[in-house]
């Protein structure tokens, strides 16, 4: 999980980073541990079936501490890690990982030569607006380039909330993180010229794949 605006949000999710437990809230009733040792191992089996979608330079969009930019680059593919949270651009350089401390609506290397654009572990819901990203990232794609992106579960449909991150007793301010279900996704799709040529599941885990529309 990135943000992309509150900078308390930005620190605390770093010390998580670092090892210091940390829980989101706003996600579900209860507060939800981030799950960082995850996201700091391996590429598992779900991840490479997730990352088998991923055709020509990618860029990992919230690569946090670069597990699939990591696993691309020992694919072979070329591909690049952006994150507004310096200490997940140097965790993910440090596995030999290329990234960059970006964000995603600011200026990006190889605007509109993208091959995909990776929005994995719920980074779909960066900012709160997946249509607004969605059309940032048609613009960062090449012509007949794919957003390969994991989802919530069926029925979950699309929302907005806004979530707070805690560790060691502080708490940042709130910001936006949306979530969305495969029902929702695509009307939203079709509407910025993507149609959704895969929807599928591995081990409950949902995810889709967006063709560009010629």
């Amino acid at each position: 999980m990135t943000t992309s605006g509150d900078m308390r949000a930005g620190s605390l999710y770093a010390a998580a980073l670092r090892g210091e437990p940390c829980v989101v809230h706003g996600l579900d009733p209860l507060a939800r541990a981030l799950p960082v040792s995850y996201w700091g191992g391996p590429a598992d089996a779900r991840d490479q079936a997730l990352l088998d979608h991923c055709l020509g330079p990618t860029l990992d969009i919230g690569c946090g501490p670069g597990r699939m930019t990591q696993h691309l680059a020992q694919r072979g593919l070329d591909v690049l890690g952006i994150d507004v949270v310096e200490e997940a651009v140097r965790q993910t350089r440090a596995r030999g990982g290329g990234a960059l401390n970006r964000d995603v609506y600011g200026p990006l290397p190889g605007e509109g030569r993208w091959g995909t654009a990776l929005l994995a572990d719920g980074n779909i819901g960066i900012g709160g607006d997946p249509g607004r990203l969605l059309r940032r990232v048609a613009d960062l794609l090449a012509p007949s380039g794919r957003v390969v992106l994991d989802l919530a579960a069926p029925g979950s449909g699309l929302r907005t909330v806004r979530v707070t991150l805690e560790c060691g007793g502080r708490r940042s301010g709130p910001f936006p993180w949306a979530v969305i279900g495969p029902e929702a996704l695509g009307g939203l799709a079709v509407d910025i010229g993507f149609s959704v040529t895969l929807t599928d599941s591995i081990d409950g885990r949902w995810f889709a794949v967006l063709d560009r529309r010629c």
